[in-house]
């Protein structure tokens, strides 16, 4: 009986000290893996990317809000700016607030953030202005081993105030992002 016991309470350790439900702080890092844009410009053509890159960082205490930071560039190869002479680059910033769930066994977080997006590109720069940008995001972790996991994540943008400098309207670079990431936790 009271091998029983201890055989249950030590399984019960070595499950939840592997989750971030249970850690004193858990860190994150993550890469964006692909960036979908499911918005329309003010002329009606759709910026597609091609290809993506930058990194989701973030932090937090148990029971309280983690706070964070996405920034990735997404090459575009057609749409509004590809008419520059160097490849197009849809720049996005986010400052995030999130929150993990206690569950024990898989790690789930979510969260909100606002940020900017801007286009960089010696032409597209000049004729457009910094937009404001929101998102939503989840994300689904697994441990490895003990004390780290890793995780896939959805973020849902929403970028529709890239606006033009001559007053033509605004780009709507609203889309989805999905990420790869490892957290740490102790």
């Amino acid at each position: 009986m009271k091998r029983n016991i201890l055989i249950a309470f030590a399984a019960t350790c070595l499950l939840f000290s592997s989750t971030q439900a249970f850690a004193l702080i858990n860190f994150s890092v993550g890469i964006p893996l692909s960036h979908t844009i499911t918005g329309k410009s003010a002329d009606g053509t759709t910026n597609v990317p091609d290809g993506t890159s930058g990194f989701f960082i973030q932090i937090g205490l148990p029971l309280l809000p983690g706070i964070g930071i996405d920034n990735y560039k997404t090459k575009l190869k057609t749409g509004t700016c590809t008419g520059c002479w160097n490849i197009p680059i849809d720049l996005v910033t986010m400052y995030n607030l999130y929150y993990l769930l206690p569950i024990p066994i898989i790690n789930l977080t979510l969260g909100a953030g606002i940020g900017t997006t801007e286009y960089q590109c010696t032409i597209c720069g000049e004729i457009f202005d910094k937009g404001s940008a929101s998102q939503w995001y989840a994300s689904i972790g697994m441990p490895i081993i003990p004390l780290f996991d890793l995780h896939l994540s959805y973020r849902s943008v929403a970028a529709k105030n890239i606006k033009w400098k001559d007053g033509r309207g605004k780009e709507d670079n609203s889309g989805s992002v999905m990420g790869l990431g490892i957290g740490f936790n102790f």
